[in-house]
């Protein structure tokens, strides 16, 4: 590795701040930059496997290594902490859950929450940082005595969605400092360093099921063999056997291994009765939904009906909608417009403009 990297040394009153170094080039500027401005840093990396794991286990290896070797080029020390057992009791123990019940879990929100900057913070508050930075594309601001959260100055790489749970206590001590870099400049930074992830390409796959394989993974996860059962068409006939409800999802298509003489999606997972209920694309759309566990970030709770634009997964163009409180936490969400295959287990995030007012998991669409 080139080291073009200057090592002046941080100030004495200067904050310490953990970087969360994942062996990728954005934690990887998120380190150099943050060294640059005069920040006394340290890099940190999970380890969220269990020996035994073989797959997980080599590819963590990995990039731990490459995050010890950024951290050393840009001048910094570097800890591993170990929270795989936390991990597996809380973002894998939910993914699991939520296949059993029919959903489709996004992990990275509650990993972010429960995690990332949840024991991590902790962990490295422990070891005495003041803040943790990430290369997360997103912004944080201050307005008065409440931290908002600010979508990307970079859209195309934003990525509030997955940030949306995150309370004042965390975004307090968080720092995005990619929030207004485009991916190009973070790796024309990263090369010009001289570092050596910076051409290393993005994940694409949900970080402890790198194969894809999400039936796989629950199978070897709880030893269990799960049931074959109906495909029902939209007039109540059975026409075919599906292969377990851990392997389909709203909306889906492909993969259903059925010869019908119309296209058919699947609209509803019913694990109470092991049937997969198909529709047809046009059947697929709704304008309303209930969403629980919500957290909302530029006032504590709602107390009335807000126009805002909400998204339902990662890469849908945010629609107009209004979101209503229904008490304990939930809200109504209904959409000016019907959208296509609302899916439970999934986030939805309200926007208002830039900013992110608040997002919960969708329980079910009414």
């Amino acid at each position: 590795m080139v080291n073009n990297v200057s090592k002046r040394p941080a100030s004495p009153a200067a904050p310490t701040v953990a970087v969360a170094m994942s062996g990728g080039v954005d934690s990887a500027v998120a380190a150099l930059l943050l060294r640059e401005q005069g920040y006394n840093c340290f890099g940190t990396t999970m380890k969220l496997c269990r020996p035994g794991e073989s797959e997980r286990e080599a590819q963590a290896e990995r990039d731990i290594a490459d995050a010890r070797a950024t951290a050393e080029a840009v001048g910094i020390r570097h800890i591993t902490v170990d929270l795989s057992e936390r991990f597996e009791e809380t973002v894998i123990a939910d993914f699991v859950s939520a296949y059993e019940h029919g959903e489709t879990p996004c992990p990275c929100v509650l990993c972010n929450k429960v995690i990332k900057f949840g024991a991590l913070l902790e962990h490295v508050q422990g070891d005495g940082a003041n803040m943790l930075a990430t290369g997360h594309y997103a912004r944080i601001e201050r307005s008065g005595d409440r931290y908002l959260l600010r979508r990307a100055s970079d859209r195309s790489k934003d990525q509030s969605y997955m940030l949306c749970l995150l309370d004042q206590h965390r975004l307090s001590h968080i720092l995005f400092p990619l929030g207004e870099l485009s991916k190009a400049q973070v790796r024309e930074l990263a090369s010009a360093a001289g570092l050596s992830v910076s051409q290393r390409g993005d994940s694409q796959d949900i970080c402890f099921v790198p194969s894809g394989r999400y039936t796989d993974f629950i199978t070897s996860c709880t030893g269990k063999s799960y049931p074959c059962g109906d495909f029902i068409a939209p007039d109540g006939s059975t026409v075919g056997t599906h292969r377990g409800i851990i392997g389909y999802t709203v909306g889906q298509r492909r993969g259903l291994g059925l010869s019908l003489p119309e296209p058919l999606y699947v609209s509803r997972i019913s694990p109470e009765e092991n049937r997969v209920y198909l529709s047809r694309n046009s059947e697929l759309y709704s304008r309303e939904l209930d969403a629980d566990n919500v957290n909302f970030i530029p006032f504590d709770t709602l107390d009335r009906p807000l126009r805002v634009t909400a998204k339902l997964r990662y890469r849908h163009a945010e629609q107009p909608a209004t979101v209503a409180p229904t008490g304990d936490g939930a809200v109504h969400v209904c959409f000016d417009e019907p959208q296509r295959a609302v899916t439970p287990g999934q986030a939805v995030v309200f926007y208002d403009g830039d900013y992110v007012i608040g997002g919960g998991i969708i329980r079910r669409q009414s």
